[in-house]
């Protein structure tokens, strides 16, 4: 018998987490294709960027092209970030659905810790690079946050809750095994 394959329960945990799995990855994927967008494209982005604040001049910025250069500068800083954050959280997300799969929990409680995970992580990271594109054409990067707030919060508010359900999973576990070690022990 070949004792270096997956026990049946953890391919079986692996096969319920799945969805959260995939959207890990899209969230990693997604992150490298920004980044890979971004060093070909930036100027390109940045025109586009400037264009749509331009179309808005005077209904937005009042007229003031003085105004267009700090929304610019931090819409460019929300799409860096879509791309850190889709790097860090896709990462993350894959990392804690494996230390879930590997524990062995709740067919449930697997299933929801994954994609609230995985699919957390990638909505987030679209969050900022939609208001970044948003942010110029609005007047302001305050608008744009709050013209997405229902994308933003749940996807950030579930990945948080995920991850303190998964630091629960191991208190427990960790709570769980500790009086057996101790039998072992003595």
């Amino acid at each position: 018998m070949n004792t270096n394959l997956p026990s049946k329960s953890v391919t079986s945990n692996f096969r319920m987490a799945s969805i959260g799995l995939i959207f890990a990855l899209m969230t990693i994927l997604f992150g490298q294709i920004l980044g890979v967008v971004f060093g070909l494209n930036e100027d390109a982005i940045k025109d586009r960027l400037s264009a749509s604040a331009i179309e808005v001049l005077d209904s937005a910025y009042n007229g003031n092209k003085e105004t267009i250069k700090p929304v610019l500068d931090k819409s460019w800083n929300y799409m860096q970030r879509a791309h850190l954050h889709a790097g860090a959280m896709g990462t993350t997300a894959l990392a804690l659905i494996i230390f879930v799969c590997l524990i062995g929990t709740t067919r449930f409680i697997t299933i929801a810790t994954s994609i609230g995970l995985g699919a957390g992580g990638f909505g987030y990271s679209v969050f900022w690079m939609w208001a970044g594109f948003r942010a110029p054409g609005l007047g302001s990067t305050g608008a744009a946050k709050e013209s997405l707030k229902l994308l933003a919060m749940p996807s950030s508010g579930t990945f948080v809750l995920a991850t303190i359900g998964v630091v629960c999973l191991l208190i427990f576990e960790l709570i769980k095994r500790q009086p057996t070690e101790m039998a072992n022990n003595q």
